[in-house]
């Protein structure tokens, strides 16, 4: 197992430059892996790029 980074909702928020709202709906859509640690919920960094990405390949077709 690698070390990778979890990063907090306001970090994630933050990362993206989105509101609460759309952060938990992205994750209860599932668009944006996440993971609950006890009542903590946490996003890896890697899943922020992933889901970029995907965005961008989305929006240039």
């Amino acid at each position: 197992m690698h070390n990778e980074e979890l990063l907090t909702v306001p970090e994630a928020m933050a990362r993206l430059k989105i509101g609460g709202s759309a952060l938990y709906d992205l994750m209860r859509t599932r668009r944006l892996a996440s993971l609950t640690i006890g009542r903590a919920r946490r996003i890896p960094a890697h899943a922020l790029d992933d889901y970029v990405q995907r965005h961008l390949e989305e929006a240039a077709r």
